[in-house]
């Protein structure tokens, strides 16, 4: 059987006090194996973005415990949990955050950089992750000269450049045709398989469902099904 890679414990997550507290996360239990696809899906507000930026490292949970690698990263403080996200996880956001007078290679140079990656790696790594994502001829390309599809590639070349254990990767694929969804699907898939990464995705588009190892569902705040996909 895998090692489990990551654990939430109880994980609680409350946004204001009192008769005004909207309680974003409830309870939540959930273990994660190392090398496994895994698709969390749920309708907008059910607390799925919430959820990731706690298992990242990004917000802290009201109540619970986050465990990566048998550390309890939801007790680090500022300078240990920025030292683990820079190591260890990868991050693909909604709105890409790249820098935006920077190029495509520049882009994804600039997260080796901060990840401590050696200088003598990086041409190779941002050559592969662009090749990866198909976009070798848009290399030299700022974001605004770029396409959100390709924005989005971008952001997603950026954070598999440094191998991270471990992908968050929030909608990665809204931006997305159908042919390009299913091209960064399979690539996901073989990170997986070849690299041995673990990513955590999620998505409301139904067709990639069968590529997830798991899938997680989430429904106000509530961990309510998984399953294995078929």
């Amino acid at each position: 059987m895998p090692n489990p890679i990551l654990q939430a414990s109880n994980i609680t997550r409350s946004f204001g006090s009192g008769k005004n507290a909207v309680h974003a996360l409830r309870g939540i239990n959930l273990t994660i194996t190392e090398s496994s696809l895994i698709i969390l899906k749920g309708k907008s507000g059910s607390g799925k973005t919430t959820f990731m930026n706690i298992l990242g490292g990004l917000d802290q949970p009201t109540d619970g415990t986050v465990t990566f690698l048998e550390q309890d990263i939801s007790q680090f403080n500022h300078q240990e949990v920025d030292n683990f996200r820079k190591k260890h996880v990868g991050f693909i956001f909604q709105a890409f955050a790249l820098l935006p007078m920077m190029t495509a290679i520049e882009n994804v140079e600039f997260s080796l950089r901060i990840a401590g990656v050696p200088q003598e790696e990086w041409e190779k790594r941002i050559k592969e992750s662009l090749e990866w994502v198909g976009l070798s001829k848009r290399a030299k390309h700022r974001p605004y000269e770029l396409s959100g599809g390709e924005q989005q590639r971008v952001a997603i070349a950026r954070a598999i450049a440094k191998r991270p254990s471990l992908i968050l990767a929030d909608e990665p694929t809204a931006e997305l045709d159908s042919k390009r969804t299913f091209q960064i699907i399979r690539l996901f898939r073989s990170l997986v398989d070849e690299q041995k990464m673990t990513i955590i995705f999620t998505t409301h588009d139904p067709n990639v469902l069968h590529m997830a190892d798991t899938i997680y569902e989430l429904e106000d705040g509530q961990l309510i099904k998984s399953k294995l996909s078929s």
